[in-house]
């Protein structure tokens, strides 16, 4: 309240000096004197700011140089560093003032105007001629002469100094005397204390020689008695890693000096209870070293640093028994034994860590095998009954895996790999990670391939889930729909508690089986929450079903009045020996326009390709009776890139495979039905051969079409079905992706495309190849009917007519485009050459059935395939039925 009272006082006086106003009560003088209050309550900062103040200062000189106005910076530069000197607190207010009411300085400033600054005088230095100026001091002629030292004695000279005072000598004095005269008194080291302490200190140490010059012989060695006081301090002192003289350090142990004894008890128990507790110090000794080596990878850091926290607290309670023993006030009974039986109860803990400790330097992947050690430890112990050691040790443990946890939550919630935790976790990131259609294969891959050596045992069985839990992340991310936290609360953590918890249920149950259940929880929550909704996208957003229903379309020709244009072009250009059922561009097309009229393919993303690889060798007749020539057709659809995740690349070319195999029995079909429909009205030969050739294109057609409606209708038809039931009942991708392999490993199998399989597939090819020939033997039987006999000599044979047609035929013109086969379709085939052609194109047709059906029910014996079973029931019925009417 003074401060405000002064200040008002203040700015009554200032208004009353400035403004003159009539009288106190006057309004105008209670409105300046309000907004004087305003301006002063308003204003935050009341002081002036220095460094502003020395930055306006800076400004000013820079604008006299740059005015050319040096004289000017340089009075001003000289002033200020004058002014350094006489430092106040109101200087930067000073200063700010003089600069505010300074009227353009730069203009009307001038060197003349100021007082100059007289220089300081520099302080003369001492001459010799000031001190001497005549010269004489020092001008003595026995000044320089060498000084006699051994001239007399010091008695001699005092007396002669005190007597002869009309010739006095000088000699030369040195503060310092020579080295070998020079001795050091005692009273100069001495402490000034107690002179009794530091001779009980000194007969306190017992390693002193002196202090057991008449030691006593036990077993041929000198026996030196001290007391058990002694002895249990350098037992504590060896506990706690400090050198001593009862103990020796040698290498890895640690041995007892054995002239050291104990006038109570016989050399034998004690040293055998000194070994006892050398052992241990042996051991706790292993912890130290292993403290001081540096751990970089973070779960061993954190059992390094919990170890050298048990180390402290087990040193403090050393250090607590032996205060405890020098302790004055307490009347403690000093015993050896009990020390030992203290320490090896309070060193369980640290010796099994010692022991771990040790089998992990043993070991070739120290840093796994730690956890897995600590594991087995903590298993051991609760086993055994250490309810103590065991919740001590587990607590330890857990401290760890938590640390060793930490990447894999950080995988299982985010999709991330710590930089630093790359080469010691088991998933590790590849570096073709670049495409998204191969997001799930090759992104990521596990380190199973050397048995998953950064990973513990005891979560071995659940590596796989956290693998595809991260990838689930991964591939959540890249679609945009995962934001890190799907509003349900999952628990990633794992506690002591959350294991072995009070219950007294949970203390029967081994500790193994607690803690893969709680870890297994945590890991299936995360899994099952990212899993269901990557499925749920990739039903709803992606298109999955949609994209099946497409391939099964473009690959299985689900409906074939969609796909039937695609075959006809196709097989009318390889009939016609165009080169253009090649033209990878025209069937792209074709394909395009025929598929568009289904709603869930997509026409811009189909291509069909021709491979020139398989591109038949040979003329063109012998290639066009082969269906081995549309290999060279590829169908290619492309999926997105989620669904290209689950049907791979891989994928496509055994889908590719399938639709070429059944092309070719449509192709197959294709040529006999044409042939048949050609000709069917042909009634020229009525003989044998006509019934053969019948009879053998009715069991042609029966079996192409028994064949394709077993593919189609009973394989391909339920190993969909049974793919769509185990896509919706599976848990990830990967299990998504493993339904989708095994649906084509069991539909290559059923349609006799597997590899084991491979005479059976050479069978049913060379009965599709046989039953294009009959179809090719049959047109060109049937357009060299259609022409007219060439006139021959009455007596010429039947032999003679038949070559004389042959020679006939071979001389009409060729077609530019297809000579070989118009060639062939024109040659005449005599009676009996045709008969015995359809004769062994029968045979050949009755022995490829019976091979393939006896294949079917060896295999189905063997493998137990109901689809091989069925299909060779059909083939050996209607073949009987055959040989019956044949």
């Amino acid at each position: 309240m003074a401060v405000v009272a002064s200040v008002g006082t203040l700015t009554e006086e200032l208004i009353t000096t400035v403004a003159k106003p009539d009288r106190i009560n006057d309004p105008r003088f209670k409105s300046l004197k309000r907004r004087a209050e305003a301006t002063l309550r308003s204003n935050a900062y009341p002081r002036t700011d220095q460094f502003a103040v020395a930055k306006q200062l800076e400004g000013l000189q820079e604008k006299f140089q740059v005015l050319d106005k040096d004289d000017l910076a340089d009075a001003l530069r000289l002033r200020l560093v004058e002014l350094e000197e006489h430092r106040s607190s109101w200087f930067p207010e000073i200063l700010s003032l003089l600069l505010q009411l300074a009227d353009r300085p730069a203009q009307y400033s001038s060197v003349d105007r100021l007082e100059k600054v007289a220089p300081k005088p520099e302080a003369k230095g001492l001459s010799w001629s000031d001190i001497d100026p005549a010269g004489t001091a020092y001008c003595d002629d026995d000044i320089w002469e060498s000084v006699d030292y051994g001239a007399g004695s010091s008695e001699d000279d005092l007396t002669s100094l005190s007597s002869d005072s009309d010739e006095p000598r000088t000699r030369p004095q040195s503060s310092v005397a020579p080295d070998e005269d020079y001795v050091i008194s005692e009273d100069v080291f001495s402490s000034g204390e107690d002179e009794d302490l530091v001779a009980s200190i000194k007969s306190a140490q017992f390693w002193r020689e002196e202090k057991h010059t008449d030691g006593l012989q036990q077993d041929g060695i000198s026996s030196r008695v001290i007391t058990e006081l002694q002895m249990v301090r350098e037992t504590i002192s060896m506990l706690q890693g400090l050198p001593t003289s009862l103990f020796w350090r040698l290498d890895d142990s640690i041995e007892v000096d054995r002239r050291y004894t104990l006038a109570h008890l016989s050399n034998g128990v004690l040293v055998a209870l000194l070994r006892e507790l050398c052992s241990i110090g042996a051991k706790i000794d292993i912890l130290r070293r292993f403290s001081q080596t540096p751990q970089s990878i973070a779960y061993m850091q954190t059992f390094h640093r919990r170890i050298d926290t048990i180390l402290r607290e087990f040193d403090a309670y050393l250090s607590r028994i032996e205060s405890r023993y020098l302790s004055r006030n307490l009347e403690v009974t000093v015993s050896l034994l009990q020390l030992c039986q203290d320490v090896r109860q309070e060193s369980k803990l640290l010796l099994l860590l010692a022991e771990v400790v040790s089998q992990c330097r043993s070991g070739s992947n120290e840093p796994i095998k730690c956890l897995d050690l600590l594991y087995d430890k903590v298993c051991g112990l609760q086993a055994a009954g250490d309810d103590v050691e065991f919740l001590s040790l587990a607590e330890l443990f857990f401290a760890c895996f938590e640390t060793y946890a930490r990447p894999v939550r950080l995988w299982m919630e985010a999709g991330l790999l710590e930089d630093s935790a790359d080469k010691s976790f088991f998933i590790h990131r590849s570096h073709s990670d670049r495409d998204l259609r191969t997001l799930w294969q090759d992104w990521y891959t596990l380190d199973d391939a050397s048995g998953l050596v950064n990973a513990p045992k005891f979560i071995h069985p659940l590596v796989h889930k956290i693998f595809i839990t991260g990838k689930s992340v991964v591939f959540l991310r890249h679609l945009n729909v995962y934001d890190g936290d799907q509003g349900t609360p999952r628990k990633t953590s794992l506690a002591l508690e959350d294991v072995f918890s009070d219950s007294q249920s949970a203390r029967y149950l081994p500790f193994y089986m607690l803690f893969e259940s709680a870890f297994g929880k945590i890991v299936d929550q995360n899994h099952s929450l990212t899993s269901a909704l990557l499925r749920q996208e990739l039903d709803q957003r992606c298109g999955l079903w949609v994209s099946l229903r497409a391939l099964e379309c473009i690959y299985f020709g689900r409906d074939m009045s969609v796909f039937s244009p695609i075959d006809n072009k196709i097989f009318d250009l390889i009939d016609r020996g165009k080169g253009a059922w090649r033209d990878r561009y025209l069937l792209t097309d074709v394909a395009q326009s025929a598929l568009s009229a289904l709603p869930f393919i997509e026409p811009s993303r189909l291509i069909v390709r021709t491979n020139e690889v398989h591109s038949p060798r040979g003329n063109q007749a012998s290639s066009s009776r082969s269906v081995s020539m549309l290999d060279m057709i590829a169908f290619d659809y492309v999926l997105p890139w989620p669904i290209a995740n689950i049907i791979t690349k891989p994928a496509i070319l055994r889908y590719q495979r399938i639709a070429i195999f059944l092309m070719q029995i449509r192709r197959a079909k294709h040529t006999i039905v044409q042939q048949y429909s050609q000709h069917a009205a042909d009634r020229t030969v009525q003989d044998n051969a006509h019934s053969l050739s019948y009879a053998l294109h009715h069991n042609m057609l029966w079996f192409l079409n028994t064949l394709y409606s077993h593919f189609t209708d009973f394989v391909i038809s339920t190993s969909t079905l049974a793919l769509q039931k185990s896509l919706s009942a599976a848990e990830d991708v990967t299990a998504m992706i493993d339904a989708h392999n095994a649906y084509l490993s069991s539909l290559e199998a059923q349609l006799l495309l597997s590899t084991n399989l491979a005479p059976l597939l050479q069978a049913t090819t060379s009965l599709l190849d046989l039953s294009i020939s009959f179809a090719n033997l049959q047109s060109t039987r049937h357009s060299s009917s259609s022409k007219p006999a060439r006139q021959t000599k009455p007596h010429s044979t039947e032999d003679d007519d038949t070559s004389d047609e042959f020679e006939s035929e071979s001389d009409e013109d060729e077609s530019d485009d297809d000579a070989e086969i118009a060639n062939n379709r024109r040659t005449a085939l005599h009676d009996t050459l045709y008969d015995q052609r359809l004769r062994d194109t029968k045979d050949q047709f009755h022995r490829l059935v019976g091979f393939l059906a006896a294949g079917l029910k060896g295999i189905g014996r063997v493998d137990g395939q109901l689809s091989w079973e069925m299909l060779a029931e059909k083939l050996d019925w209607r073949r009987e039925a055959r040989s019956a009417v044949v």
